[in-house]
C-alpha cells in the first residue's frame, strides 16, 4: 500500500465562518440543491456529522460513479477545519483503500478567506496513482466550491 499526499488551495471572497457552514455544516443539503448534478442525496448511515458519522452520497446524472460513503473523522467548528474520508464506492475503483480530505478555512486579509486542502489517497497493492485522475477529482472539488461561493454572493444574506 502507498500513500500518496496533495495539497491545493483556493481562494475566495466570502468569509471563512460563512463559507464553512455553507459547504461543511450545511453542505449535505445546500450542495445538491445547488450542484445537482454533483450529488443527487446525502442520507447518514451512522451519527449526524459529528466524528464517527458514516454518510452516503448518491452521484447526481451525468457522473461516472454511483455512490459513496464517507466517515467524519474531525470536526472543529471554531477553527473551520474538517476531515473525512471516503471509505466506500465505486470512486475508490478497486483500487484504493480510502481517501482522506483535510480541508481548513482561513481568513484572509481582504475579509475572504482561504479554503487549504490535503488529499491523502491510500493505495491497495502497486497501484500508482496517476496525475490526470487527480486533477479530474481536484476539478469536480473546485466546481463544487465555486458554485457554492457563487450561491453565496447572490444571496449575501444566506448563512
Amino acid at each position: 500500500m502507498g500513500v500518496f499526499t496533495y495539497e491545493s488551495e483556493v481562494i475566495t471572497a466570502i468569509p471563512a465562518c460563512k463559507m464553512f457552514k455553507a459547504c461543511i455544516l450545511d453542505g449535505d443539503s445546500l450542495i445538491p440543491k445547488v450542484v445537482p448534478q454533483a450529488f443527487k442525496s446525502v442520507e447518514y448511515i451512522q451519527g449526524h456529522g459529528e466524528p464517527g458519522s458514516i454518510k452516503k452520497v448518491t452521484f447526481g446524472q451525468g457522473s461516472q460513479f454511483e455512490y459513496m460513503k464517507q466517515k467524519v473523522e474531525a470536526l472543529d467548528e471554531e477553527n473551520f477545519a474538517y476531515t473525512y474520508s471516503v471509505i466506500e464506492g465505486d470512486a475508490l475503483m478497486n483500487k484504493l483503500e480510502k481517501i482522506t480530505y483535510e480541508m481548513k478555512m482561513e481568513a484572509s486579509p481582504d475579509g475572504g478567506s482561504v479554503c487549504k486542502t490535503t488529499s491523502k489517497y491510500y493505495t491497495i497493492g502497486d497501484f500508482e496513482l496517476k496525475e490526470e485522475g487527480i486533477k479530474a477529482g481536484k476539478e469536480k472539488a473546485l466546481g463544487m466550491f465555486k458554485a457554492i461561493e457563487a450561491y453565496l454572493l447572490a444571496n449575501p444574506d444566506a448563512y
